[in-house]
């Protein structure tokens, strides 16, 4: 089984290329970001307390988090393997997915991280918002999810490297290159 974490920074591209990902090597794509949009949209009551936390700036509780990725995972049990988006996004978090990927017989099988200056995140982001309007892409909202993602998430990263599982792709340029790029490390990770 493939099972792969896509990381970087808020605006970085990782949806976009989780689907095409998705789409070449047939995984089931796994974001905690459209986990919480589906709650909160179905007004659930981890919607509401998800919607609170989100709408504070502030990321939701590992327990929260990993409850429903666990969810997620056991409702796809044929699956040749999963992309995580969004997640891990702490230490605590990248230890428990190990945990639980172990209970099931599975681990990670690499980790890609997408590289993008904090300056494209920014105009990425700006034009996002304008698209879609979504509420986690307003200015004060972007800047404590990026200044988060520099000051804490980052240093999962060397969790990953540790296991000899992290590799780099950079995240700026045409969105078919970066994919070409990402499609090398997912194959060297099969071979």
């Amino acid at each position: 089984m493939l099972n792969l974490v896509l990381f970087g920074p808020p605006g970085a591209g990782k949806g976009t290329q989780s689907e095409k990902l998705i789409e070449k090597y047939q995984l089931v794509h796994i974001s905690t970001g459209d986990l919480f949009r589906a709650h909160i949209k179905g007004q659930t009551e981890l919607g509401q307390q998800v919607s609170q936390i989100i709408a504070d700036g502030n990321l939701v509780p590992d327990s929260i988090t990993i409850a429903m990725l666990e969810e997620e995972i056991k409702k796809n049990p044929q699956a040749k393997g999963f992309i995580f988006d969004g997640f891990p996004r702490t230490v605590g978090q990248a230890e428990a997915l190990d945990a639980f990927m172990a209970s099931i017989g599975e681990e990670i099988s690499g980790v890609v991280a997408l590289d993008v200056t904090e300056e494209e995140l920014t105009q990425r982001i700006a034009k996002r918002q304008e698209i879609s309007g979504r509420a986690d892409d307003a200015a004060d909202k972007l800047k404590k999810r990026i200044e988060e993602y520099f000051s804490k998430t980052i240093h999962v990263l060397p969790y990953y490297e540790g296991q000899g599982k992290l590799s780099k792709v950079n995240g700026i340029g045409d969105i078919d290159t970066i994919f070409a790029s990402l499609t090398a490390v997912v194959d060297s990770y099969k071979a």
